[in-house]
């Protein structure tokens, strides 16, 4: 079935470092850029994540430093990129819990005030868990009927990623093609950070997502732990994490000040 857009869809994929997303670097990333008259642009580029690829990491994808060491750096494709899909909404597999939160943070290492906050996200693993329970290989087998072959690479999983969306919405007439619909059914929670390290309750009110404070409202958590502010920015979490709780943070003392 023929997607039905509004605006351009961006199906991507990221090869990384590894899984942290505060702490790795991407070295690889395709897209499929899907416009609303069906027209179809797709770009891969490997990058120099200025740090040793662990060999696990290279096992998985086979990008080695030796193929990204003469690669440009993000920093010096953010611009270009954000261009590329500036007005556009982003799909992918797992990508709401992983791709965008890293992405995010390669914006905002590289100092981009690019906003993805403002893009809808389809994350098609979501809904194929959600539907079916299994992984993208699977995926691509169950709902295409064709074997994935070169999984982990980032051109190769983006372009299946794309064809098993498709296939699920011939599949489910349940699933709206509606990016906005399938954009609020692929997300689990509806996060204030990419990490879900906070999340909006049912009130539309912040409330912290882990730890000995799970569930309990941002603002509360800021008034009778002052110090759990500076363990978050001193801490291992991601800018974005960081920069949303600066900002909730900010939000408490102006009304303070009123």
């Amino acid at each position: 079935m023929q997607i039905n857009l509004v605006n351009p869809l961006v199906f991507f994929d990221l090869e990384t470092t590894g899984i942290n997303i505060s702490k790795d670097r991407i070295v690889e990333i395709s897209f499929l850029k899907i416009h609303p008259n069906g027209k179809e642009e797709s770009k891969t580029r490997r990058i120099n994540p200025e740090m040793p690829i662990p060999p696990e990491a290279t096992t998985i994808h086979g990008i080695t430093d030796e193929d990204v060491k003469d690669c440009p750096t993000f920093r010096k494709i953010a611009k270009s990129l954000a261009t590329h899909i500036e007005g556009c909404d982003l799909a992918g597999f797992n990508s709401n819990r992983f791709d965008i939160p890293l992405l995010a943070e390669e914006f905002l290492r590289a100092g981009s005030d690019f906003d993805l906050k403002k893009r809808k996200f389809v994350d098609v693993q979501t809904i194929f868990h959600k539907m079916e329970q299994r992984t993208l290989a699977a995926a691509y087998i169950f709902y295409c009927n064709k074997e994935l072959d070169k999984a982990h690479s980032a051109e190769v999983d983006t372009k299946a990623t794309y064809e098993v969306l498709q296939a699920q919405l011939d599949r489910y007439p349940e699933l709206k093609n509606d990016i906005k619909f399938l954009s609020e059914f692929s997300s689990f929670n509806n996060n204030v950070d990419f990490a879900g390290r906070m999340i909006y309750n049912e009130k539309g009110e912040e409330v912290i997502n882990f730890g000995k404070y799970k569930g309990r409202l941002v603002t509360d958590v800021l008034n009778i732990d002052p110090g759990y502010y500076t363990w978050i920015m001193d801490g291992d979490f991601a800018l974005d994490t960081k920069k949303m709780l600066t900002e909730i943070r900010l939000r408490v003392l102006q009304r303070k000040n009123v």
